[in-house]
């Protein structure tokens, strides 16, 4: 293309030329030639993209097409069961439901039954209506204060910087009209999150960010300040993140905007990479007399930790130390290896961490085996837009469900895959002014609080259509799953659950004998295992130069 390319240009200039003395205001065409001459020189001359030199002029539209695929993929190619990582059904029940809209649909569903995996609710032949019952739980073990009665369904740790401020603001509110609580996320206590008064779970990860101090350390003076605010009613902890466990959080570069520089206390418009693990703890132990100290300083609120499982061992090590030190979280969030993020890398986000389903049902059996169970609430995180997926969290043996992405789906969120970029298109995920104030808080709370509402709602039909009075009946034998072809098992024939205390004597089942011994409550690493210990320095936040 490049000689022929070469070859127009100059029988267009010549053409121009001699139109032009013909007819003086041929000169005017000029300002449209010109232009993709230059833009077509410049893909001749440079070096770096070979479809812009090998096609100038058209290799742009190459590019153009790239860039948007996700979106062209969303909205004209795909059908409504091949979207990744989520189809057209599930928007457009996010969608409906927000919209407060009729939610029928007609002709029967799109799925094969027939699928291996495929899942369903058994029903009842004698259905009930549960139209008064308040679907919550209560979050607070023996050494809290000030338990929470929570939802079973709340919106996802988000921090500001992660999301836009118009975004933050429409969760709070969306959470204020629902009452259902909303996860700050790990990027601190904001205005945006207090500005309509909803419920706040206050989350920090590795970085301490919104209870730090100067260097970096975690900062007990503030944390007391801000956790002590009469909006936060519960504070988790993020050990790991479903997307990236293992990785740092990562914040790029052009979201780190002034104001959320300010806010994390880091230099403007540089990339933030927190620091892979904590500091203030090394070994299980001290995981829970941090879960102490956290308690102690926020004067008993539920405190809990949120983890994506990798090691089995380590999370036996974790309950083991609870039982050693006599100390026990309020809550443990399980954050599935298929959860979202605005930024992780490419093997991080695709092939490391248990996936939310394994992990709940491991994390469920292994507290009931340590008779933890009854103290201890469990939340999970991990594609949760739907009430059967609420539904079938909440009979593997969670109590209560996050969901990140479908809030997003609800404040407008396209699927555009632009996260990282700061250019999102409908304004959830950027801090540029421009596109953020497409978000109108004072309507898009109203869609959050809708959809939050008519998914609650569609949790209570599916356990009426079940003949359940209430969650407590809820378990695994309700859920089925087509295991091949000819063969259908309840998830309690797949999960089978284990005996209450069967893990506080050494007669352990087999499933657990490898581990159990393995797990050490003095030390993450494995019992018989030998490890060279790093130095313990501190491992600040890094920040990258962007070009």
């Amino acid at each position: 293309m490049r000689p022929y390319f070469i070859i127009v240009s100059i029988l267009v200039i010549v053409l121009g030329i001699l139109l032009t003395i013909v007819d003086i205001l041929w000169a005017w065409s000029f300002i449209i030639i010109v232009p993709f001459l230059v833009l077509g020189l410049y893909d001749v001359l440079q070096k770096q993209n070979n479809i812009w030199r090998n096609y100038p002029w058209i290799g742009h539209l190459k590019s153009l097409l790239v860039d948007n695929r996700d979106i062209a993929q969303n909205w004209l190619l795909e059908n409504d069961r091949e979207g990744m990582p989520f189809n057209n059904i599930q928007r457009n029940i996010i969608y409906k439901r927000s919209a407060d809209a009729p939610q029928e649909s007609p002709f029967g569903t799109q799925f094969n039954y027939y699928k291996e995996g495929f899942e369903w609710l058994l029903h009842s032949a004698a259905p009930i209506k549960l139209d008064g019952e308040d679907l919550r739980t209560l979050v607070g073990g023996p050494d809290c204060k000030h338990p929470y009665s929570c939802s079973i369904l709340n919106v996802s740790a988000m921090s500001f910087g992660s999301i836009s401020k118009t975004a933050t603001m429409a969760l709070n509110g969306g959470a204020k009209l629902g009452n259902f609580a909303s996860n700050t996320g790990e990027g601190g206590l904001t205005k945006y999150h207090i500005h309509y008064g909803g419920d706040l779970i206050f989350q920090f990860g590795t970085a301490y960010f919104g209870c730090r101090d100067k260097d970096g350390n975690f900062d007990e003076g503030l944390f007391k300040q801000v956790v002590r605010h009469p909006n936060v009613k519960m504070v988790e902890m993020k050990i790991s993140q479903g997307a990236k466990p293992g990785y740092g959080a990562v914040l790029p570069g052009p979201k780190n905007t002034p104001e959320i520089s300010a806010i994390r206390d880091t230099v403007p418009y540089l990339t933030i990479v927190s620091p892979a693990g904590h500091t203030t703890f090394s070994t299980p132990v001290e995981l829970m007399k941090f879960v102490k100290k956290m308690r102690d300083l926020s004067d008993g609120k539920p405190i809990g930790f949120k983890m994506c499982l990798g090691q089995p061992y380590e999370f036996l090590a974790i309950c083991k130390a609870m039982l050693k030190t006599g100390i026990m979280p309020d809550f443990i969030t399980i954050d599935g290896g298929e959860g979202g993020t605005g930024a992780a890398p490419f093997d991080s986000i695709n092939w490391v961490g248990m996936p939310a389903l394994d992990a709940l049902v491991f994390a469920y059996d292994t507290l009931v085996g340590f008779d933890l169970k009854k103290h201890i609430k469990l939340f999970v995180s991990g594609k949760v837009v739907s009430g059967f997926q609420v539904v079938k969290y909440l009979a593997l043996g969670a109590d209560a469900c996050y969901s990140a992405r479908g809030m997003m789906f609800a404040l407008g969120c396209v699927q555009a895959m632009m996260c990282n970029e700061n250019t999102c298109p409908s304004g959830v995920t950027t801090m540029n002014p421009n596109l953020a104030n497409g978000i109108v808080p004072e309507d898009k709370k109203l869609k959050v609080a809708n959809f939050h509402n008519n998914t609650i709602n569609s949790v209570k039909e599916m356990l009426g259509a079940a003949g359940l009075k209430n969650l407590d009946a809820l378990n695994r034998k309700q859920i089925a799953r087509r295991t091949t072809a000819s063969a259908i098992k309840s998830l309690d024939e797949i999960h089978p659950y284990p005996e209450t205390g069967c893990l506080l004597t050494e007669n352990y089942p087999e499933r657990w004998v490898k581990d159990m011994a393995m797990a050490n409550p003095d030390n993450f690493h494995p019992n018989g295992w030998d490890y060279v210990e790093k130095d313990n320095k501190r491992d600040k936040a890094l920040l990258i130069n962007i070009t």
